[in-house]
């Protein structure tokens, strides 16, 4: 089944400056668990998960940590561990 997504208007990478410096928690992908839903994409209020191929990654330099993707995800792929 092919999937087909509407259009969303991105701003371009670091207009507003880089921001995953001061997260606490910030999400890792198990991609053995993840179906590629591509829920954890559309939810992202800050667009730093990009979805290519198939698979879904995350930009950590822009990435603010709020927990949105891990909290969509219907298959918990999805994990917020602390910041080192």
């Amino acid at each position: 089944m092919d999937r087909v997504y509407a259009p969303i208007s991105r701003p371009t990478i670091g207009s507003v400056g880089k921001t995953g410096i001061w997260r606490s928690l910030k999400p890792v992908i198990n991609y053995d668990k993840c179906t590629g839903c591509f829920l954890c994409w559309m939810y992202c209020p800050e667009g730093t998960i990009d979805a290519t191929d198939g698979r879904v990654s995350i930009d950590y330099d822009y990435c603010k940590g709020c927990g949105i993707c891990a909290n969509v995800c219907p298959v918990k792929a999805i994990e917020m561990v602390r910041e080192e």
